[in-house]
């Protein structure tokens, strides 16, 4: 590791060593330091594995990156400003024709001047910029079994300015904020999957409209009784939509799901769960009543989703049960307690 970013700094440094190089020579032969400043172009100076890039000019830029600017006049630089905020910079790194400066990480990109401008002793200039938002992040959206016209939410970072699809179809975008976005469902947007774009990338869900078999509400019968003494919690914290379910277990207890049944799989190649615990350990899925120790689940503090192919799961040819047993044990390999919770439970497309 410290060989790796001893090259990358080194690669950096000769970046920087050659392109001072060629400014020098050019401040020497046309004397512009004299001048007003004047920006010519804003490139990225390296990519995100810090490898320099072939200085393309660009008019956008994300906040925590480095850039060059290049142009004449910058000998006396006395402020740099992106979207109107002040941005340290190295005067080791400003010669009269390039400028290495990073983009202040909190530099706002919503309702912003899209506007770079430089202070010199001689003058001042701005240039087109746009500061970008990070590629938008799309967390989930709820309810997933929503219905032609039927107003969703879709959740995450990032939505500047968000484009949305629901399979190859763009549709109108109701409200949206940074972190949500509502819309309405399309015409034939069941088993579709739902994608968010902005200027810096497009970002899709991980789970298909119509596929829910607990999201915030359990579907088709496949609820838990109240006897099972679990809670409902709406915390902020679940992993799709808003609620999800808590279940204190002592050691081999369990949370058993009501009997139903779905036979419509043909679509589908196995079954989803989120789950998380207070502590790392154990939880058994028991699916369609088998209770034998198989489709055992490490869990963490984090929010984990399982993806369970119907071969482990018997190749069903329907969904009738899910219910969960606590198998976490100590080192002793003696069962204990643990607490649990369990969010979007659903089906996989093939």
């Amino acid at each position: 590791m410290k060989n790796y970013i001893k090259t990358k700094i080194s690669t950096l440094l000769v970046l920087l060593v050659s392109l001072f190089i060629v400014t020098s020579c050019s401040n020497d032969d046309s004397g512009s330091g004299s001048g007003a400043p004047k920006i010519d172009s804003v490139s990225l100076s390296v990519d995100a594995d810090g490898n320099p890039t072939d200085l393309t000019p660009t008019t956008v830029g994300q906040a925590n990156n480095m850039y060059v600017i290049q142009g004449t006049g910058f000998a006396t630089l006395q402020k740099i400003y992106f979207n109107d905020v002040d941005t340290a910079f190295n005067p080791t790194l400003v010669t009269d024709t390039a400028i290495f400066v990073t983009i202040d990480k909190d530099t706002p990109y919503e309702n912003a001047s899209s506007k770079l401008r430089l202070v010199t002793n001689l003058g001042s200039t701005t240039f087109d910029f746009v500061v970008a938002p990070p590629a938008p992040r799309l967390t989930s959206f709820n309810p997933i079994n929503g219905t032609e016209d039927e107003v969703i939410t879709i959740y995450g970072e990032y939505f500047l300015d968000p484009i949305v699809k629901v399979g190859t179809v763009q549709v109108p975008v109701i409200t949206s904020s940074l972190s949500e976005i509502k819309i309405k469902i399309p015409a034939d947007g069941l088993q579709k999957i739902i994608s968010v774009t902005t200027i810096s990338g497009t970002s899709k869900a991980n789970y298909a409209i119509g596929t829910a078999i607990y999201d915030d509400i359990a579907y088709n019968g496949f609820d838990f009784p109240d006897w099972n003494n679990h809670t409902y919690e709406s915390d902020g914290k679940a992993d799709q939509g808003l609620v999800y379910i808590k279940k204190k277990m002592a050691a081999y207890d369990n949370l058993q799901g009501n009997w139903s049944r779905d036979d419509q799989l043909a679509d589908y190649s196995g079954i989803r769960i989120a789950i998380r615990a207070d502590n790392p350990g154990t939880l058994k899925l028991v699916f369609n009543g088998d209770w034998s120790e198989r489709n055992l689940l490490e869990v963490t503090a984090e929010w984990t989703t399982f993806v369970i192919p119907w071969s482990e799961l018997g190749n069903p040819t329907a969904v009738q049960n899910f219910s969960f047993q606590n198998f976490s044990k100590n080192a002793s390999g003696d069962g204990v307690e643990n607490t649990f919770y369990i969010d979007n439970i659903g089906y996989v497309l093939k």
